[in-house]
């Protein structure tokens, strides 16, 4: 079993094309195999950043995510929503940053 932890920076002016794109892709992605738990938290410190809480099965569950036309569309929505992402792996043994 392994997790992502993304957090992400969003611009200020761009939480409802962020938010509205989110939900997309988070309902599309909890029905894909190999997905255990996939939200998003928005900090209660700054409201510009959200954090995408993950748990795949597997290494390869989350390869197939990857490669899904739901997340294609979400890279090209966040892409102009974000200022800054960090997302991080994590395996039993290791970290993992993409």
């Amino acid at each position: 079993m392994i997790y992502v932890v993304a957090t992400l920076k969003c611009k200020a002016n761009m939480h409802a094309p962020f938010l509205a794109g989110a939900q997309t892709v988070i309902e599309a992605t909890r029905k894909e195999n190999g997905c255990i738990f996939y939200d998003l938290t928005q900090s209660v410190t700054d409201l510009d950043v959200f954090t995408f809480i993950e748990r795949w099965t597997t290494r390869e569950a989350l390869e197939a995510h990857f490669k899904t036309p739901h997340l294609a569309d979400w890279r090209k929505i966040s892409g102009e929503c974000l200022e800054d992402r960090n997302v991080e792996v994590i395996h039993a043994t290791q970290v993992e940053t993409l």
